[in-house]
């Protein structure tokens, strides 16, 4: 089996696979001051509760965005998962992935980036747009010869509601789970929510529209997916979001897992 971590800013998503079968899947906040043994008391209850025995687990992955964390779970697999085949693995722009970074400063292409144009391009095979809705908001461009070429970051839906409640005086935190009932908000609530979910699905079909005229000529074709906890939240509010895969980050370190375990 492979343990496979996924480290955001805000949450930690991990799962568990038995061969390209995802049997166990767990999401937590992502604490920047977990040690290694503190780890292992986490998981280990969670192995338990769900019936895991962790000397089945013969592989760990991680793809971390938050260094100190990357660090404590690299610990955390070399001192208590001692039956992998091969050494606990940290997915960079160094690893072998399949594609190819092409920007100007690969070392700063975030690796969960690369892991999700990895996922998206075993998938498709063709000229890739993927969008992951995390604490930022990134669209990652693949071409056609499965190179990732860039792409641009945004706020997230969740940063933009803390900074409209954390610097102003009146505007309230609020739920943006219930349907705006127009578009034009009678309320502050309503306001608000219509200006997020109607203001971030007009700007993914913008950004779609405009990454896609600079990747694409007119006989190709462009395949977009988008990832993360909010794209099926927004993806009413979108034209663009047709696929949303939600395990295309677990998806995409397993399959470089498998290929360089290879």
């Amino acid at each position: 089996m492979l343990l496979a971590v996924d480290v955001g800013n805000s949450h930690t998503v991990s799962g568990v696979f038995s061969g390209q079968t995802l049997i166990h899947q767990w999401r937590l906040k992502s604490d920047r001051d977990r040690t290694a043994d503190e780890l292992a008391i986490r998981y280990y209850s969670l192995f338990q509760m769900d019936g895991i025995d962790k000397e089945n687990i013969t592989g760990f992955i991680i793809g971390s965005v938050v260094p100190t964390l990357e660090t404590s779970w690299l610990d955390f697999a070399a001192k208590y998962l001692n039956r992998c085949t091969i050494p606990p693995m940290s997915v960079s722009h160094k690893t072998d992935t399949g594609i190819t970074v092409t920007t100007k400063n690969p070392s700063e292409v975030g690796a969960d980036r690369i892991i999700n144009a990895v996922a998206a391009w075993n998938r498709y095979k063709t000229a890739l747009l993927v969008i992951d809705f995390g604490t930022a908001i990134t669209f990652d461009c693949v071409s056609r010869r499965g190179e990732y070429i860039g792409g641009t970051i945004h706020p997230g839906i969740g940063i933009s509601l803390d900074a409209l409640a954390g610097r102003t005086a009146k505007l309230p935190r609020i739920d943006i789970d219930t349907t705006p009932e127009s578009v034009i908000g009678n309320t502050t609530v309503a306001a608000i929510r219509s200006g997020i979910l109607h203001g971030f699905g007009g700007m993914i079909d913008r950004m779609v529209s405009l990454l896609g005229k600079e990747m694409i000529t007119a006989d190709e074709e462009i395949n977009i997916i988008a990832t993360g906890g909010m794209a099926e939240l927004i993806a009413p509010y979108s034209s663009s979001l047709n696929t949303i895969d939600p395990l295309l980050t677990l998806t995409g370190l397993r399959l470089i897992h498998e290929r360089n375990r290879a």
